[in-house]
């Protein structure tokens, strides 16, 4: 199915499928029942009569499992390199070495984002990177020599040790697919890490052409997720909607994630992040999933995923990004007063005093937290280590950032 018929047929009635018959599912759902992948479909193309009581049954299992609170982290971006081996339709944030923007930070860079990050309040540093460039271009083998290390890999490790040790803030890393190996190398400077599933679908022709994105293999990537899960890393993963997949995408997609944190109990958060165009990328024409979709697919993650920790970024909705809230989140995801959303560049962070007050007005409390979740604080610290030591003395006794 294209995007746009994906969108046509979430405004569409459901053939054969009643406002009555969904609303008794979502009773269902609210007494304890779980919600069947069949209907969960449906609900995501559900029509503006029954919004409503799927938004409030959504509201209802986040109060039931995280009663009162949104969370965020308070970050700094360090885009570590830019330059990449996957040709994605939807990212603009990916350069080829000479392209215009392309840069590799050197570690006096990520040190003094790092330190402007600590004297701001920040106790998270989100290291974004290309994966695995050198493997494709030879600058990028040079620049890695030149450095010192023998892959983009090896140098990531370094620079979180080197904010590890220099500084108080926290990293959390974003590189890509990983094997056993490095999963257990970066878990001793970071308390956590991410990879986003995006889609189990192997269709999204657009997204991920064939052949010119091979670590975006719905395969690959759920074998990283599982291999943290089995090493016991708090892990951050998501999906990315509206790049191509179908709504029975979607729900497979949850479902997967769902799967390993069920036997593996490590996924620290799911994000559902909406894709946005920009203008320089091949998906430039692509329509928006609107916030009619984004709350739909919001609510359906809290039915299938319950307690789990879900999360949407509030600046990829341009207006009222409050409403999110109706869907079900309890978090809001890293926000930073310094650095730009490098991977969203249109779109910069609310400023964090305007976030807590929409927050509140929504009736919830603001909490600052680390870059691991709250409820994975205890076992990271029982790890041992210099990550443990950081993040005895930077979490409170619940677990959250502990006040300045």
């Amino acid at each position: 199915m294209s995007s746009s018929l994906t969108f046509i047929a979430r405004r569409s009635a459901v053939a054969g499928v009643s406002a009555d018959y969904l609303a008794s599912h979502l009773r269902e759902v609210h007494d304890g029942e779980e919600l069947a992948p069949e209907v969960a479909v449906q609900l995501l193309r559900c029509d503006d009569d029954v919004l409503p009581a799927l938004l409030a049954t959504a509201r209802a299992l986040k109060e039931q499992h995280h009663p009162g609170i949104i969370t965020y982290s308070r970050k700094v971006f360090i885009p570590l390199t830019n330059l990449c081996r996957d040709y994605c339709g939807y990212c603009t944030y990916r350069r080829d070495p000479g392209e215009p923007g392309a840069h590799t930070m050197t570690p006096d860079e990520v040190l003094s984002v790092a330190q402007q990050g600590e004297k701001l309040g920040c106790t998270e540093a989100l290291f974004s990177l290309g994966d695995r460039p050198e493997a494709l271009f030879p600058e990028m083998r040079e620049t890695l020599r030149r450095l010192g290390y023998r892959s983009t890999l090896h140098y990531l490790e370094a620079m979180c040790e080197l904010v590890l040790r220099e500084t108080r803030l926290l990293p959390h890393a974003n590189p890509g697919l990983l094997s056993a190996n490095w999963i257990e190398r970066l878990r001793a400077s970071n308390p956590s890490l991410g990879l986003m599933l995006e889609s189990t679908s192997t269709n999204l022709t657009e997204a991920h052409p064939a052949g010119r994105a091979p670590d975006k293999i719905p395969a690959l990537r759920l074998k990283t997720i599982e291999d943290a899960g089995k090493l016991g890393v708090p892990f951050t993963t998501g999906i990315l909607i509206g790049i191509g997949e179908t709504m029975e995408d979607r729900v497979n997609s949850l479902l997967a994630i769902e799967r390993l944190h069920e036997q593996y109990g490590h996924i620290q958060e799911v994000i559902i992040q909406n894709f946005r165009v920009k203008q320089r990328i091949p998906m430039a024409a692509w329509p928006e999933p609107d916030t009619g979709d984004m709350l739909r697919t919001l609510a359906v993650a809290r039915l299938l995923l319950r307690d789990m920790n879900i999360q949407a970024p509030p600046n990829l909705t341009e207006n009222d990004y409050e409403r999110l809230l109706e869907g079900g989140i309890n978090d809001w995801g890293g926000v930073s007063p310094l650095t730009p959303d490098y991977i969203n560049p249109e779109a910069p962070w609310p400023h964090l005093l305007e976030l807590q007050r929409r927050t509140e007005a929504a009736g919830q409390k603001l909490v600052q937290r680390l870059p691991v979740y709250p409820e994975f604080v205890a076992t990271v610290i029982a790890r041992g280590g210099v990550v443990a030591e950081r993040l005895r003395t930077a979490s409170d006794r619940d677990g959250y950032a502990r006040a300045a």
